[in-house]
């Protein structure tokens, strides 16, 4: 995605259009691979409540499993985008095959380790018996295609990395148009094809991110965007080794603390039985669909920040991130307030004529909605840490959010102050509006004039 000539938009001329030329095509693939999950919703969501809410339960232990890895890959992408503004073309090779290298292994061991520990990791939530057994089914499934998921992040976020956002944009697009016919194929059955319930969804996910991983790695050897996989560049260089797990490891155990509190609370609703589970479940869909934009706009902030970082521009880092956050803040307020609005509309698109679902999910959607311009707020803030290579902060954020504040909160609502359900609902605001002016009180004490190169 660079214009013609020697110009880099990313560190030269307009702010506000760079940084929205940038996130459209991020926030747009981020809401086609949010798809994936929505569409598995919508077609599991024809099997009843229970196939809802063993959905719902994998969740976070999926997210958990691909967040231990997953901070390696945002390493790769600040390193990529510093080394960018730099141009310097060797670096940027190396970076890309080195970082392959780690998470080909990483996610190998995980995936193995995941689909044995299955039932236990499932058996943990303590389900009812039937939502255990599907939970377990769709699980193993998704474990056998998580080496591919791994390898489209590393190509998804290299990319991102030197600006080029397009092509992952398209790539996504096909593949969640071809799991929207195979889910129902694979969900229902039809013809020769055997009805399989909710491991149905699974396969069908499993097929079409294995087809984008395949795609991106072609290019990626090709190298026609300045980031090429050289597999004579694969004998491990441990120096930059070391500095890649020393900025991935606080985004890894950023996103695994996320995740394992998404268990917890996951654990804490499951308390008040599967119809609070499944609009639960449903609602957090919904939630994970409208954080998309923010981040999205993150991951772009990150890679101008990180792009003139290594263009040593650090009056452009601090006009890029008071820019990102107005947007951030402005257009999730925006959303807020419509899907306030919306909310039974909303609902009752993934489990129609639920009546009792469809009103505690709604509650659920419309008492988080009005706090989502302070979910965009942090986000912003996040791309400023992470393009400078803070990763230390973002980490520490993400633990105040939801260890520190949204699960003690969740626990002294629901349980202490015997509010039930509506307790938990609560905690979801109260998170999120403290910790998006932690945020911004951080960013402005903060010396952002140094990198990691």
């Amino acid at each position: 995605m660079q214009p013609s000539g020697n110009k880099n938009y990313l560190t030269e001329g307009n702010i506000l259009k760079s940084l929205v030329r940038l996130s459209i095509p991020i926030i747009f693939a981020n809401l086609l691979q949010t798809a994936y999950n929505l569409t598995d919703t919508f077609w599991v969501g024809r099997l009843g409540h229970i196939a809802v809410a063993a959905v719902s339960l994998t969740f976070p232990i999926i997210f958990f499993i691909v967040s231990l890895g997953g901070g390696l890959t945002m390493a790769g992408s600040i390193l990529i985008s510093q080394y960018k503004g730099r141009e310097d073309q060797n670096a940027l090779k190396h970076i890309t095959s080195q970082t392959f290298m780690i998470i080909l292994i990483i996610s190998t061991i995980l995936a193995v380790l995941g689909f044995f520990l299955t039932p236990t990791l499932i058996g943990l939530m303590n389900p009812e018996h039937t939502v255990f057994t599907e939970a377990v089914t769709y699980m193993k499934i998704s474990f056998t295609g998580l080496v591919f998921i791994f390898m489209y992040m590393v190509f998804q976020s290299l990319m991102r990395g030197v600006g080029e956002v397009k092509i992952p944009m398209y790539i996504v697009l096909s593949t969640v148009l071809l799991n929207f016919v195979l889910d129902p194929l694979f969900i229902l059955g039809y013809g020769p094809v055997p009805p399989m319930g909710v491991g149905g969804a699974a396969v069908s996910t499993v097929i079409t991110q294995t087809l984008a991983a395949i795609v991106g790695i072609f290019l990626i050897i090709k190298g026609e965007h300045q980031v090429k996989l050289d597999l004579k560049d694969l004998n491990p260089d441990w120096q930059l080794i070391k500095r890649i797990f020393s900025l991935g490891i606080p985004v890894s155990i950023e996103q695994s603390a996320r995740s394992l509190g998404i268990t917890l609370m996951t654990y804490m609703v499951a308390r008040f039985g599967t119809v609070t589970l499944a609009a639960y479940g449903i609602g957090s869909r919904i939630l994970s669909f409208i954080i998309i934009p923010a981040l999205g706009l993150s991951a772009a902030t990150s890679a101008m920040i990180g792009q003139n970082v290594g263009a040593e521009k650090f009056e452009r880092v601090r006009h890029i991130t008071k820019t990102s956050a107005k947007i951030g803040f402005y257009s999730l307020t925006f959303f807020g307030v419509l899907f306030f609005v919306l909310s039974r509309q909303l609902v009752g698109i993934f489990i129609p004529g639920d009546i009792i679902t469809i009103e505690k999910s709604s509650l659920f959607l419309k008492i988080m909605a009005l706090s989502f311009g302070f979910i965009g707020l942090q986000m912003a803030y996040f791309g400023l840490f992470r393009g400078t290579g803070k990763t230390k902060i973002s980490m520490i954020m993400s633990i105040i959010s939801l260890w520190i504040l949204r699960l003690p909160a969740a626990y002294i609502f629901a349980f202490l102050l015997g509010l039930g359900e509506l307790g938990i609902w609560i905690a979801f605001p109260f998170s999120n509006v403290i910790s998006g002016i932690i945020a911004a009180i951080i960013s402005k004490k903060g010396n952002w004039n140094k990198g990691v190169i």
